[in-house]
């Protein structure tokens, strides 16, 4: 009996059932020893995104920031963790793995309803606070994933159009980590465009307040004001509002001027941006180069990256609609340095009724002044269209927004620009595994796994 129990422990078919039981043996060690390891990486590198739009790609501008942090930061989430959309754990985690000086922190509010009235906050939201500065700000849910209500009555259900998780974070955590209040104040009572939502999102993610001004009225530019815009005029401003702007530029102001489809002459205008070096060509710029589809009035400018207002851009995909042109001149003062940072091809044309007249015409223009250790700053584009809706809400790959907030940022010192687009959820993303994330563990485990079976068949066949 002993014998015929031994000779059956080593027949073929007992040995290739070894083989097979310890290759499972092996494969599973194996597959626990891979989660392991990546279980104890940074949330930064342990999964990578597979989303359609990259919804969890976090940009080096906002890297930069965090690693530049040196106070502490907490993320407090009121919400049922169980209960919150991955898409926003998911990034939360991510996001917060950049940088060690960022806490999270978990409040569920069915537990601890207290903590609703006690910080002042609603479910759903997201507290980021700052204790050197004493300063918190909230974001909530329904700011990160953006939702079409509209589209209830028409499909019966609410569609997510937009990821702004990063956007909304970074200006965040600039805003508790910033102690210097900026005011941005835009003019009215010439016919000028109101902004956008999306202007008015990216002013506030640079945490810069807005207010009208109507120099009519005031006769004054207020105190606390540290940008001045005028936004697409229409109609001229009066001789008076000319002097008070030139006044407030010779102070060290700082006035950002986008040129409107005006209605008639406008010397007072023409007269102050001549006083800096810029003076305007009569009629409209087309492009026979750089023009959308043929349609040569819908110009690509092009862009002097040494400005340093392409930063963060990743293409020059800016369009203007119905430009003004401007031929550079000499300045009423040699203290001013004008400089252009965009322009036509060499086959611009100015066209007017009567004429069309060829050239490179400029389409965007700082001049600049110090005085008494202030550096005054008077920006020029040659199109309100840079920042209309229609303009920038029809063609979604255009960067207008990203060079405009650039162009803001550049009036002050101490600025960095964080506005930050939302990414489109228009298209679906790949729901595998932590809503468009895989584990590292995964990616590695699969083919090890494959790899050690397929080693450990031929080493059976070559046994046998």
């Amino acid at each position: 009996m002993q014998d015929r129990i031994k000779r059956l422990f080593h027949s073929t078919a007992s040995r290739n059932g070894s083989y097979s039981i310890g290759a499972i043996v092996l494969v599973i060690a194996i597959v626990i020893v891979v989660n392991l390891i990546a279980g104890q990486l940074p949330e930064k590198v342990k999964r990578i995104d597979i989303s359609d739009n990259r919804i969890y790609d976090i940009s080096d501008k906002s890297k930069n920031i965090l690693k530049k942090l040196d106070t502490e930061i907490t993320f407090k989430i009121f919400a049922e963790k169980e209960e919150t959309d991955e898409r926003i754990k998911t990034f939360i985690n991510k996001y917060a793995s950049l940088s060690d000086k960022i806490a999270v922190e978990w409040i569920d509010p069915v537990l601890h309803p207290s903590e609703l009235s006690a910080n002042n906050v609603e479910s759903d939201t997201v507290l980021i606070s700052c204790k050197d500065t004493q300063k918190s700000t909230t974001v909530a849910f329904g700011d990160i994933i953006v939702s079409d209500e509209s589209s209830y009555y028409m499909t019966g259900s609410v569609s997510d159009t937009q990821f702004d998780g990063e956007g909304q974070f970074t200006s965040a955590v600039n805003y508790v980590t910033d102690d210097v209040a900026r005011k941005v104040y835009y003019t009215t009572g010439h016919g000028e465009d109101t902004f956008s939502s999306s202007v008015s999102d990216l002013l506030g993610k640079n945490n810069m307040e807005e207010e009208e001004l109507n120099l009519i009225m005031t006769g004054k530019i207020p105190e606390d004001c540290s940008l001045l815009i005028l936004n697409g005029p229409t109609s001229d401003i009066t001789v008076e509002e000319k002097e008070t702007i030139t006044s407030y530029l010779a102070s060290g102001g700082k006035v950002f001027l986008l040129l409107g489809d005006s209605q008639g002459d406008t010397p007072n205008l023409n007269g102050l941006m001549k006083d800096y070096g810029m003076e305007q060509e009569e009629g409209y710029i087309a492009d026979m180069q750089r023009s959308y589809q043929g349609n040569y009035y819908y110009i690509f400018p092009e862009l002097d990256a040494s400005s340093g207002l392409t930063e963060g851009m990743s293409s020059d995909m800016v369009m203007l609609v119905n430009a003004h042109g401007m031929n550079m001149a000499d300045p009423v003062r040699d203290t001013i340095t004008t400089t252009p940072f965009m322009s036509t091809s060499s086959d611009g044309y100015a066209v007017t009724e009567e004429d069309q007249k060829q050239g490179t015409y400029t389409l965007g223009a700082v001049a600049t002044e110090t005085v008494d250790d202030e550096e005054a700053r008077f920006t020029v584009i040659s199109a309100g269209t840079l920042i209309d809706s229609q303009v920038t809400d029809a063609f979604s790959t255009l960067e207008n927004l990203t060079l405009f907030s650039n162009a803001v940022a550049a009036n002050y010192d101490d600025m960095e620009n964080v506005a930050i687009e939302p990414k489109s959820l228009e298209v679906t993303y790949n729901t595998m595994q932590h809503a468009g994330v895989i584990s590292i563990a995964v990616i590695f485990g699969i083919p090890l796994v494959i790899l050690l079976y397929g080693f450990l068949r031929w080493l059976k066949r070559r046994k046998a």
